[in-house]
């Protein structure tokens, strides 16, 4: 029996691993008004900010995949959690910009270190039965970390502004030491050190990159990175848009984004399934595009708290069903065999998306207040657009044949 059945407790800390790490990610939304004040900062340093965390993860995370095959997970992941504690304390002690973005770079490096190793031990200890359970729990995780993120910092900050990056400083120190001692090793000894490293890793990432605008799932994949790119890009500006435009505290917009994750999150477990299965992936994800687009650019229209807490809910609903259908079809579209290129990809351009995303809405944001949406609700449209194109293609059964070739 393996281990995901067998020792419930390893699964538990693998989840807190990644769940501390991504919450990690989400603490500086509600808070950047407040450090813009303080540092002086404009909206284009915040994009970079948020970008330097993705771009640092994109980078890395291939190398430190191949070097938890040759060490081993736990002291990759061990070893990741060290530097992200170092990452937020950083940032929690930081007087000057630079010093912001030494801090969000060494958070990128955390995650690069700790999520291809915490995939890779449940992939060593599930059997092909258990492997979408596992992961699934584990994407449970990184999802619940995005909801909590935001709103554990709001409510810290009412404590002092750099209270959230100390909390999750001393939380990341104690389950580095706690995993050091509990989690034991998926890899046996003789499988260590017998990978032989990957010095091409950069050159493997885009070379695949460019391989994959040819393949038939390209679509999905870019439906992917406009994803990501419309909730980095929504999620980057939104404290920064609200406090500007309607004085909102670091709590309000806490709860604000709280409401939206955790309502869209329930329903993604609740009746995601039903929704896929009744109208199908292809209906589903032009709908959600459509709605996401629609709902961001009603977000420069509505005035007052709750018309902002409703559309705020209406966007990450929308987007919480469009990132689990996308993800289905590019899994039902790959071979067995490519199974993991692909979802390697999807994660590339979730990447890309992380990256772009905050950049634009930065520097869009220091021209105007209202171009950053305004932006995004038109990437989000012209993908629906595109999609209605090809919805016959990226579901043709015979794809799967040919790109087996």
């Amino acid at each position: 029996m393996k281990l995901l059945l067998r020792n419930r407790g390893a699964m538990l800390l693998l989840m807190l691993n990644i769940f501390l790490a991504f919450t990690g990610i989400g603490l500086v939304v509600p808070i950047m008004p407040t450090y813009m004040n303080e540092l002086g900062i404009g909206g284009s340093i915040v994009g970079l900010l948020v970008a330097a965390f993705s771009l640092t993860q994109l980078i890395l995370s291939p190398f430190a995949g191949g070097v938890s095959d040759r060490m081993g997970r736990k002291k990759i992941i061990v070893g990741g959690l060290v530097v992200f504690a170092l990452s937020e304390l950083l940032f929690g002690l930081a007087e000057s910009s630079w010093l912001l973005f030494a801090s969000r770079m060494l958070g990128g490096a955390g995650a690069a270190m700790i999520m291809p190793a915490v995939m890779a031990y449940v992939a060593d200890t599930t059997s092909m039965e258990e492997r979408a359970k596992g992961m699934g729990l584990i994407n449970a995780a990184i999802t619940t970390g995005f909801i909590i993120g935001p709103g554990l910092g709001g409510y810290l900050a009412e404590l002092g502004i750099r209270v959230p990056f100390f909390a999750a400083a001393g939380a990341a120190a104690f389950v580095a030491v706690m995993t050091l001692i509990v989690l034991p090793e998926s890899r046996l000894t003789a499988q260590l050190g017998t990978v032989k490293p990957m010095q091409e890793n950069k050159d493997r990432l885009i070379s695949q990159l460019v391989r994959s605008y040819r393949e038939p799932y390209f679509f999905g994949l870019l439906i992917v990175f406009v994803l990501s790119f419309g909730l980095a890009n929504y999620e980057t500006v939104f404290g920064l848009f609200v406090d500007h435009k309607f004085g909102f505290t670091p709590k309000d917009i806490a709860f604000v984004i709280t409401f939206g994750s955790i309502s869209g999150a329930v329903i993604q477990v609740t009746a995601f399934s039903w929704i896929l299965n009744r109208f199908g992936e292809n209906k589903v994800i032009s709908a959600s595009l459509l709605i996401s687009g629609l709902s961001i650019f009603l977000t420069l229209f509505v005035h007052g708290y709750w018309a902002i807490v409703t559309v705020t809910f209406i966007v990450f609903l929308a987007m919480d069903i469009l990132r689990p259908a996308v993800g289905t079809q590019l899994s039902k579209m790959a071979v067995e065999s490519q199974q993991g290129f692909v979802m390697g990809m999807n994660s590339a351009y979730t990447s890309l998306g992380n990256i772009a995303g905050p950049i634009v809405a930065g520097v869009l944001f220091d021209l105007d207040i209202n171009f950053p949406y305004a932006v995004a609700a038109l990437v989000l449209v012209l993908c629906f657009l595109l999609s209605l194109g090809s919805g016959k293609r990226m579901s043709r059964p015979d794809l799967q044949a040919n790109h087996s070739d």
